[in-house]
């Protein structure tokens, strides 16, 4: 009797150590295209910004700057035809272009430019002038 118990437990045990031992779980992807876009040239070169927000593509001759938001490319950066390999530095805001035949680096130092609508705002001076200063404040 007492060898048939121990033999129950012993085969509960090995059964349970088996039900909770880590199982080999496969996880699924679901793949979605959300953009796609032609591009003019042979892209050599892909960089993100850290935000995610633009992509930085390198074509022969120049640095395609693509909006995600906007769906379209929104500067050139001209560069020399030499260039093969591109990198984003989101700390300094740089794009680091470095050709492996010409054996050059180049940095380009990113600065965004805003504009804004003032239209309909108080202005002083021509309406049609090639500068607008606007000025933001808080008096308390």
């Amino acid at each position: 009797m007492k060898r048939r118990i121990l033999k129950a437990v012993i085969i509960f045990s090995g059964v349970m150590s088996c039900l909770t031992m880590p199982q080999d779980v496969r996880a699924g992807v679901e793949l979605k295209v959300t953009q796609q876009m032609e591009l003019d040239g042979q892209p050599l070169d892909v960089a993100s910004s850290a935000d995610g927000k633009l992509i930085f593509v390198l074509v022969p001759g120049e640095v395609l700057v693509y909006a995600i938001s906007k769906k379209k490319v929104t500067n050139h950066i001209p560069v020399n035809k030499a260039f093969n390999r591109l990198g984003y530095t989101a700390r300094t805001n740089t794009l680091v272009l470095t050709s492996s035949s010409a054996k050059t680096l180049k940095i380009i130092k990113l600065e965004w430019i805003y504009s804004m609508d003032v239209s309909g705002l108080p202005f002083r001076g021509p309406a049609d002038a090639p500068v607008t200063v606007a000025v933001f404040s808080d008096y308390q």
